[in-house]
């Protein structure tokens, strides 16, 4: 994925985790992230580190490659694009319908912020408590996780996974956010599911 290479645009990992408050990614952190100033050029004493890649060079495997051969049936979407999509769906519902109108395929779509951070619009939407968004996106066939259910205050979604899986009370989503901070998001739509996973961490 190519990125912004501006210090005022570039959205990276780092960025992400510092603006998280209270286990959640906030707009206003996003607004400070793209307003840096320009970072101070290096002194002599400390080398000018290079910028790091937006994506990952392939590498040469060292294990067996894969049988299936895939082929592309459409082209790819542009990492600007998805990337706008993914941010706007932390705060701003209007851009999210425009880019969604623009090109429908967006949906789905994740971006990795580094290191295998891969977060959908979903998945933003939740972990900032925007129901109204969560839920459009969900209206248009967004594929909704745990973390969404949390959010959106479905207790027999989340008592239902959790039963199955009891582990998945220290998943953790995008950014590492846990879900407790999504049900904490969830405000009052969301209690319920909040008492019961504190109470389910206790047991």
């Amino acid at each position: 994925m190519k990125e912004q290479e501006t210090t005022g645009e570039r959205i990276t990992r780092r960025v992400f985790g510092a603006s998280l408050v209270g286990g959640a990614l906030t707009a206003s952190g996003i607004a400070l992230a793209q307003a840096q100033p320009p970072a101070q050029p290096p002194t002599p004493a400390t080398p000018a580190q290079p910028p790091i890649p937006a994506q990952t060079p392939d590498e040469p495997r060292d294990y067996p490659a894969p049988t299936f051969k895939p082929r592309l049936r459409k082209p790819r979407l542009g990492s600007t694009l998805t990337q706008d999509f993914v941010i706007f769906a932390h705060y701003d519902f209007d851009m999210v319908k425009k880019l969604l109108e623009k090109e429908p395929a967006l949906l789905n779509t994740t971006v990795d912020w580094g290191g295998g951070d891969w977060e959908s619009a979903l998945g933003g939407a939740s972990h900032m408590g925007k129901r109204d968004i969560a839920l459009y996106l969900i209206e248009k066939g967004a594929r909704p996780d745990l973390f969404t259910a949390t959010m959106l205050g479905h207790i027999d979604t989340v008592k239902s996974i959790l039963a199955a899986h009891p582990t998945l009370i220290d998943a953790k989503g995008p950014h590492g956010i846990p879900l407790l901070a999504h049900a904490k998001m969830g405000g009052k739509e969301a209690e319920p599911v909040l008492a019961y996973l504190t109470n389910f961490k206790k047991a």
